[in-house]
């Protein structure tokens, strides 16, 4: 495929996650009241989807090796919309707590794909290239998605969240339907359970994947793992309308968006190592904001979004390069590598969710558990440039 389609498709297959996420967060405490359950149960949901998302990426992986991209792409695009259905459909909260793991093994397909595809067709400047492109596309989609879900939800209630989620599936599987041609030469032997098995020891085994994938895992985790805390925070907390919060969302995806177009400016003067350099002392500054932020000043949507900007602004400068690097030294199991990476990645929001959940109070949770992730991306960073000087 074309530089052009490639960048296309690939936005909308990565971005399916994180707007079933950014649609859905402004949702979340209306169900509690819907459905008469608890603040804890809801969280449940969000983090079955995280869980769902992060474990069936190391089948959808493997599964895209073996058949290729596009048959994996159609056939789990398919199971997410069957959990969309499940969760727009809902009689009680269980239902909706089911609902959202479908989704997340469905939507698992979207970032392996997306970046095993990139993998089999570019590698080095162009590859970055065309992650950092993604980037700038995908940011649109979480940035509207909180929006899109806080007016829905204000004009149409909580079944629209849903409705909504069934109809950005079924056009990204017209496009896979019509536009993605195969990248890859399927073979069966990837999904022998001692192949994969072998597969993902060696990977995890070799520090050139282990720890650009713990750097994705703590920053961009972070930015998962905060999105089960904002909407308690901002709305519990602050006292924002779930349509304010929405709204208020796009600063996050906003600051994402700058980073994203300002890498791409300066990208071939500034070269991959100092861009990501960059972009973990944002992500260390911005954590540290938000844990002095927390303890220092009464909660507001300032002392609360800011620290989240500087962050997102920097998860920009991270991800093109990362993920580049990580998946380099792997071109004959792509799909399996970027299964692994992404399943980290996620993993990382999950635990982060889960933990969460064990706070009594969001406030500090998110003063606590977010700045320590970003301290984990910036040690494995430098982890990884140390054993990177090794013969």
């Amino acid at each position: 495929m074309s530089e052009r389609r490639t960048t296309l498709l690939g936005a909308l297959l990565t971005a399916i996650g994180p707007v079933s996420m950014a649609i859905y967060t402004p949702a979340m405490p209306e169900l509690v009241h819907a459905f008469g359950t608890t603040e804890a149960a809801v969280k449940l949901s969000l983090s079955l989807y995280f869980g769902g998302f992060a474990v069936a990426q190391l089948v959808a992986g493997p599964v895209s090796d073996a058949f290729g991209r596009r048959s994996a792409s159609i056939g789990f695009l398919l199971i997410y919309l069957v959990g969309s259905l499940m969760a727009a459909l809902a009689p009680t909260i269980d239902w909706i707590l089911a609902g959202r793991l479908v989704q997340g093994i469905g939507a698992s397909v979207g970032m392996t794909v997306a970046r095993a595809a990139v993998r089999d067709q570019f590698t080095g400047v162009e590859a970055s290239r065309i992650m950092n492109m993604i980037g700038i596309i995908l940011a649109i989609g979480p940035a509207l998605g909180p929006s899109m879900g806080g007016l829905a939800l204000s004009a149409f209630g909580w079944k629209s969240i849903f409705l909504l989620m069934i109809l950005f599936g079924l056009v990204i599987l017209t496009s896979c339907i019509l536009l993605l041609r195969e990248t890859a030469v399927p073979d069966r032997s990837r999904l022998r359970p001692i192949t994969l098995l072998s597969t993902y020891a060696m990977l995890l085994a070799d520090p050139r994947f282990l720890f650009p994938s713990l750097v994705l895992g703590g920053a961009i985790g972070a930015l998962y793992a905060q999105g089960t805390m904002l909407p308690f925070v901002m709305i519990g907390v602050v006292g924002m309308t779930p349509t304010q919060f929405g709204l208020g969302m796009l600063m996050q995806t906003g600051s994402y968006l700058t980073g994203s177009v300002l890498l791409r400016l300066i990208s071939t003067r500034l070269g991959g190592p100092a861009s990501v350099a960059i972009g973990l002392v944002c992500s260390g500054v911005g954590g540290t904001m938000m844990l002095l932020s927390v303890l220092l000043l009464p909660p507001s949507f300032l002392s609360i979004m800011v620290p989240v900007g500087v962050s997102t602004f920097g998860i920009a400068f991270i991800t093109p390069h990362i993920v580049t690097a990580g998946l380099a030294p792997f071109p004959k199991m792509a799909g399996s590598a970027s299964a692994l990476m992404g399943f980290i990645q996620m993993g990382g929001g999950f635990a982060g969710g889960l933990i969460a959940a064990a706070f009594a109070s969001p406030l500090t949770s998110i003063g606590i558990i977010i700045p320590a992730m970003e301290y984990i991306a910036i040690g494995s960073y430098l982890t990884y440039r140390f054993v990177s000087r090794r013969p």
